[in-house]
Protein backbone atom coordinates (compact mmCIF):
# COMPACT_ATOMS: atom_id res chain seq x y z
CA UNK A 1 0.00 0.00 0.00
CA UNK A 2 2.64 2.29 0.99
CA UNK A 3 4.72 1.53 -2.15
CA UNK A 4 1.52 1.86 -4.23
CA UNK A 5 1.03 5.65 -2.37
CA UNK A 6 4.26 6.71 -3.28
CA UNK A 7 4.31 5.73 -6.76
CA UNK A 8 1.24 7.75 -7.25
CA UNK A 9 3.15 10.64 -6.03
CA UNK A 10 6.37 10.13 -8.19
CA UNK A 11 6.30 12.54 -11.23
CA UNK A 12 4.63 10.92 -14.16
CA UNK A 13 7.07 10.59 -17.43
CA UNK A 14 5.55 9.35 -20.84
CA UNK A 15 6.73 6.54 -22.06
CA UNK A 16 6.16 7.25 -25.87
CA UNK A 17 8.65 9.85 -25.03
CA UNK A 18 10.93 7.84 -22.49
CA UNK A 19 11.01 5.17 -25.75
CA UNK A 20 12.22 8.07 -28.50
CA UNK A 21 14.89 9.09 -25.56
CA UNK A 22 16.08 5.65 -24.83
CA UNK A 23 16.21 4.58 -28.93
CA UNK A 24 18.27 8.16 -29.73
CA UNK A 25 20.60 7.44 -26.46
CA UNK A 26 21.16 4.23 -27.52
CA UNK A 27 22.06 4.55 -30.95
CA UNK A 28 24.43 7.18 -30.30
CA UNK A 29 26.03 4.99 -27.08
CA UNK A 30 26.66 2.35 -29.53
CA UNK A 31 28.55 4.04 -32.18
CA UNK A 32 30.32 6.42 -29.98
CA UNK A 33 31.63 3.13 -27.87
CA UNK A 34 32.53 2.22 -30.95
CA UNK A 35 34.20 5.33 -32.12
CA UNK A 36 36.82 5.57 -28.25
CA UNK A 37 38.31 2.75 -29.58
CA UNK A 38 37.77 0.17 -26.75
CA UNK A 39 35.43 -1.91 -29.08
CA UNK A 40 31.89 -2.08 -29.55
CA UNK A 41 28.92 -2.71 -27.21
CA UNK A 42 27.72 -6.11 -26.54
CA UNK A 43 24.29 -5.88 -27.72
CA UNK A 44 25.77 -4.72 -31.19
CA UNK A 45 28.77 -6.62 -31.92
CA UNK A 46 26.89 -9.13 -33.50
CA UNK A 47 25.67 -7.33 -36.47
CA UNK A 48 28.80 -5.12 -36.16
CA UNK A 49 30.70 -8.78 -36.63
CA UNK A 50 28.30 -9.48 -40.19
CA UNK A 51 29.29 -5.58 -41.54
CA UNK A 52 31.94 -6.72 -41.54
CA UNK A 53 32.49 -10.13 -42.75
CA UNK A 54 29.66 -8.95 -45.67
CA UNK A 55 30.56 -5.20 -45.90
CA UNK A 56 28.04 -5.23 -48.51
CA UNK A 57 25.58 -4.33 -46.01
CA UNK A 58 25.28 -2.17 -43.40
CA UNK A 59 25.80 -2.25 -39.46
CA UNK A 60 22.30 -0.65 -39.43
CA UNK A 61 20.78 -3.24 -42.07
CA UNK A 62 22.40 -6.25 -40.19
CA UNK A 63 20.81 -4.84 -36.59
CA UNK A 64 17.45 -5.40 -37.64
CA UNK A 65 17.87 -8.35 -39.30
CA UNK A 66 19.54 -9.68 -35.76
CA UNK A 67 17.01 -8.41 -34.08
CA UNK A 68 14.17 -9.89 -36.27
CA UNK A 69 15.67 -12.84 -35.36
CA UNK A 70 15.55 -12.35 -32.10
CA UNK A 71 12.00 -11.55 -31.71
CA UNK A 72 11.19 -14.70 -33.78
CA UNK A 73 13.20 -16.85 -30.70
CA UNK A 74 11.16 -15.25 -28.70
CA UNK A 75 7.82 -16.64 -30.09
CA UNK A 76 9.44 -19.96 -30.26
CA UNK A 77 9.92 -20.11 -26.78
CA UNK A 78 6.70 -18.10 -25.76
CA UNK A 79 5.02 -20.92 -28.13
CA UNK A 80 3.15 -18.31 -29.72
CA UNK A 81 2.33 -15.43 -31.99
CA UNK A 82 2.93 -12.42 -29.72
CA UNK A 83 1.70 -8.84 -31.16
CA UNK A 84 3.65 -6.49 -29.51
CA UNK A 85 6.89 -7.84 -30.19
CA UNK A 86 6.84 -7.01 -33.73
CA UNK A 87 6.15 -3.95 -32.72
CA UNK A 88 9.25 -3.84 -31.35
CA UNK A 89 10.82 -4.80 -34.76
CA UNK A 90 9.77 -1.83 -36.00
CA UNK A 91 11.28 -0.10 -32.96
CA UNK A 92 14.27 -1.76 -34.19
CA UNK A 93 14.27 -0.78 -37.46
CA UNK A 94 14.13 2.49 -36.20
CA UNK A 95 17.06 1.62 -34.16
CA UNK A 96 19.14 0.30 -37.20
CA UNK A 97 18.24 3.46 -39.10
CA UNK A 98 19.85 5.69 -36.12
CA UNK A 99 22.89 3.77 -36.33
CA UNK A 100 23.77 4.67 -39.82
CA UNK A 101 22.49 8.09 -39.21
CA UNK A 102 25.32 8.55 -36.29
CA UNK A 103 28.29 6.88 -38.59
CA UNK A 104 27.86 9.07 -41.19
CA UNK A 105 28.61 12.13 -38.76
CA UNK A 106 31.10 10.87 -35.97
CA UNK A 107 34.40 11.59 -37.13
CA UNK A 108 33.84 14.91 -36.79
CA UNK A 109 34.81 14.57 -33.37
CA UNK A 110 38.07 14.99 -31.45
CA UNK A 111 40.35 10.86 -31.52
CA UNK A 112 42.83 11.81 -29.01
CA UNK A 113 43.42 8.83 -26.25
CA UNK A 114 42.13 11.24 -23.47
CA UNK A 115 38.75 12.16 -25.74
CA UNK A 116 38.37 8.09 -26.69
CA UNK A 117 38.54 7.44 -22.73
CA UNK A 118 35.78 10.24 -22.29
CA UNK A 119 33.36 8.37 -24.85
CA UNK A 120 34.01 4.99 -23.64
CA UNK A 121 32.72 6.69 -20.10
CA UNK A 122 29.81 8.54 -21.82
CA UNK A 123 28.99 5.48 -23.86
CA UNK A 124 28.59 3.01 -21.24
CA UNK A 125 26.50 5.91 -19.10
CA UNK A 126 24.20 6.43 -21.75
CA UNK A 127 23.65 2.78 -22.70
CA UNK A 128 22.52 2.05 -18.74
CA UNK A 129 20.10 5.03 -18.76
CA UNK A 130 18.98 4.03 -22.00
CA UNK A 131 18.22 0.29 -21.56
CA UNK A 132 16.90 1.44 -17.92
CA UNK A 133 14.26 3.67 -19.80
CA UNK A 134 13.28 1.10 -22.41
CA UNK A 135 12.68 -1.78 -19.61
CA UNK A 136 10.22 0.81 -17.76
CA UNK A 137 8.56 2.71 -21.00
CA UNK A 138 5.46 0.43 -21.08
CA UNK A 139 6.04 0.69 -24.90
CA UNK A 140 7.57 -1.71 -27.37
CA UNK A 141 10.96 -1.71 -26.90
CA UNK A 142 14.09 -2.44 -29.21
CA UNK A 143 14.35 -6.08 -29.33
CA UNK A 144 18.01 -6.08 -28.52
CA UNK A 145 16.66 -4.95 -24.85
CA UNK A 146 13.28 -7.06 -25.19
CA UNK A 147 15.05 -10.65 -25.47
CA UNK A 148 16.77 -10.21 -22.16
CA UNK A 149 13.75 -8.68 -20.25
CA UNK A 150 11.55 -11.12 -21.84
CA UNK A 151 13.95 -14.09 -20.99
CA UNK A 152 14.35 -12.92 -17.46
CA UNK A 153 10.41 -13.18 -17.14
CA UNK A 154 10.39 -16.60 -18.89
CA UNK A 155 13.26 -18.36 -17.06
CA UNK A 156 12.69 -16.60 -13.89
CA UNK A 157 16.29 -16.08 -13.75
CA UNK A 158 17.18 -11.97 -12.80
CA UNK A 159 17.47 -10.03 -15.03
CA UNK A 160 21.02 -8.71 -14.18
CA UNK A 161 22.54 -12.64 -14.60
CA UNK A 162 20.18 -12.98 -18.13
CA UNK A 163 22.06 -9.45 -19.57
CA UNK A 164 25.45 -10.44 -18.24
CA UNK A 165 25.13 -13.87 -19.94
CA UNK A 166 23.66 -12.76 -23.09
CA UNK A 167 26.29 -9.82 -23.56
CA UNK A 168 28.73 -12.95 -23.14
CA UNK A 169 27.42 -15.24 -25.62
CA UNK A 170 27.08 -12.16 -28.13
CA UNK A 171 31.00 -11.34 -27.60
CA UNK A 172 31.50 -15.10 -27.97
CA UNK A 173 29.71 -15.30 -31.91
CA UNK A 174 31.77 -12.11 -32.51
CA UNK A 175 34.91 -13.45 -32.10
CA UNK A 176 34.00 -16.33 -33.99
CA UNK A 177 32.75 -14.68 -36.82
CA UNK A 178 35.41 -12.41 -37.16
CA UNK A 179 38.22 -14.41 -36.68
CA UNK A 180 36.82 -16.78 -39.10
CA UNK A 181 35.51 -14.29 -41.83
CA UNK A 182 38.25 -11.72 -41.12
CA UNK A 183 41.51 -13.80 -40.00
CA UNK A 184 41.41 -11.67 -37.18
CA UNK A 185 39.62 -10.97 -34.12
CA UNK A 186 37.68 -7.06 -34.72
CA UNK A 187 35.50 -4.84 -32.93
CA UNK A 188 36.27 -6.10 -29.63
CA UNK A 189 38.59 -4.43 -27.03
CA UNK A 190 38.66 -3.87 -23.33
CA UNK A 191 35.75 -1.40 -23.56
CA UNK A 192 33.29 -4.37 -24.85
CA UNK A 193 34.37 -7.01 -22.48
CA UNK A 194 34.62 -4.53 -19.28
CA UNK A 195 30.64 -3.53 -20.41
CA UNK A 196 29.62 -7.17 -21.11
CA UNK A 197 30.92 -8.08 -17.37
CA UNK A 198 29.03 -5.24 -15.77
CA UNK A 199 26.52 -3.51 -17.81
CA UNK A 200 23.58 -5.45 -16.88
CA UNK A 201 24.71 -4.39 -12.76
CA UNK A 202 24.77 -0.81 -14.47
CA UNK A 203 21.33 -0.84 -15.69
CA UNK A 204 19.63 -2.40 -12.90
CA UNK A 205 21.36 0.78 -10.58
CA UNK A 206 20.05 3.17 -13.34
CA UNK A 207 16.53 1.62 -13.27
CA UNK A 208 16.42 1.50 -9.68
CA UNK A 209 17.39 5.40 -9.26
CA UNK A 210 14.32 6.03 -11.88
CA UNK A 211 12.28 3.46 -9.78
CA UNK A 212 12.69 5.84 -6.66
CA UNK A 213 12.67 9.28 -8.91
CA UNK A 214 9.65 9.08 -11.54
CA UNK A 215 7.01 6.67 -12.72
CA UNK A 216 5.78 5.52 -16.52
CA UNK A 217 2.93 5.72 -18.10
CA UNK A 218 2.04 4.97 -22.10
CA UNK A 219 -1.26 4.77 -24.05
CA UNK A 220 -0.24 0.81 -23.79
CA UNK A 221 -0.60 1.01 -19.87
CA UNK A 222 -3.91 3.00 -20.15
CA UNK A 223 -5.56 0.47 -22.20
CA UNK A 224 -4.90 -2.10 -19.92
CA UNK A 225 -6.09 0.09 -17.22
Amino acid sequence: MNTQTTSKSLPVLRGELALLLAVTINSFGVVLMLFSGTGISAISSVPYAFSCVFPAVTLGTWTYIFQGLLVLALMILRKKFVPQYLFSFVVGFVFGELLDVHEMWINILPASIGWRVVYFVVSYILLCIGIALSNRCQMPIVPTDLFPRELSQITSITYPKIKISFDVICLAVTALLTGIGLGHIKGLGIGTVVAAFTMGKGVGIAGEWMDRHMAFTSFLSARQE
